[in-house]
């Protein structure tokens, strides 16, 4: 897999480096009380969904102020490599890597801790200060008049993220695959006609709560049809799970990837039929 993930030991040797910007996104109290990753900034999850900062540009984006303003306040620059992180095998982590893909952030730069802080709490060194690099939370540096970073942001029409006629044009197409990235009791109650289910949990080795090893993800991608010669497209309900989904194939390399982002609260919504299973 290429460098949309990383391991531990990547992101150790990367830590004093100026241009790595490590998130963490797991809520303040976790940050703050059980410890980080030294050097690493606090940008909560909540702080980066739509229901946050009202009305959103595509879906449960936050906006490209919004994400602007949180990442600056991190420190983040348009040139840095952003390491993100959560307690949760990387599924909110993934989200942040991809609300900054969609917002203009080099996708060469943005990549996954392989794990979750727990796995990185057994390898090295935790703590409890704040870093040099922006604040603490994110917010903290809101409330700092001396605080001036800015990062710029704006959304890329030409990103991954698909409108539903996309679903629907794909439906149609026998070189594209949709994707249902959600558990197997969701699928069964109702899923997009002609979706293939795959829990982006499948992906995970939950033991050692890394990512599973390149020669197990191959044949159980190409098991449900999905191959790097497809356009793959991705939902779920809301577009938490599939920025975790997205993140890994694009890792293996699957050069056509996309997610639709209002998912099957949209469809629904908008009156798409779902199918069952019995």
């Amino acid at each position: 897999m290429n460098e949309r993930i990383v391991d531990v030991e990547w992101v150790a040797d990367r830590l004093e480096s100026p241009e790595t910007a490590v998130i963490d996104v797991r809520d303040a109290w976790e940050y703050d009380g059980i410890g980080h990753v030294p050097g690493a900034a606090n940008v909560p999850f909540d702080s980066f969904r739509a229901d946050e900062h009202g009305a959103a540009e595509a879906g449960m984006l936050p906006g490209a102020n919004a994400f602007a303003d949180l990442l600056g306040s991190a420190g983040v620059t348009p040139e840095d490599d952003i390491v993100a992180y959560d307690d949760t095998h990387g599924v909110f982590a993934a989200r942040l890597l991809v609300t900054a893909e969609l917002y203009g952030h080099d996708p060469a730069k943005l990549h996954l801790l392989d794990g979750d802080y727990s796995v990185w709490n057994r390898a090295e060194p935790t703590t409890t200060e704040p870093p040099e690099r922006g604040a603490g939370s994110a917010f903290e540096a809101d409330t700092d008049p001396e605080y001036d970073a800015t990062y710029p942001a704006r959304f890329r029409a030409d990103g991954p993220l698909v409108e539903r006629e996309t679903i629907e044009a794909a439906r149609d197409d026998p070189d594209a695959v949709i994707v249902d990235t959600r558990e197997a009791w969701e699928y069964a109650e109702g899923h997009i006609p002609g979706a293939v289910r795959l829990d982006w949990r499948e992906l995970v080795d939950t033991d050692a709560r890394t990512i599973r090893p390149e020669s197990e993800l191959r044949p159980l991608l190409s098991d449900r049809g999905i191959v790097p010669g497809t356009r793959v497209v991705l939902y779920c309900n809301t577009a938490r799970r599939i920025s975790h989904t997205y993140t890994v194939l694009r890792a293996l390399g699957y050069p056509d990837v996309a997610f639709y982002e209002g998912s099957l609260t949209e469809w629904e919504r908008e009156g798409g039929t779902l199918e069952t299973v019995e």
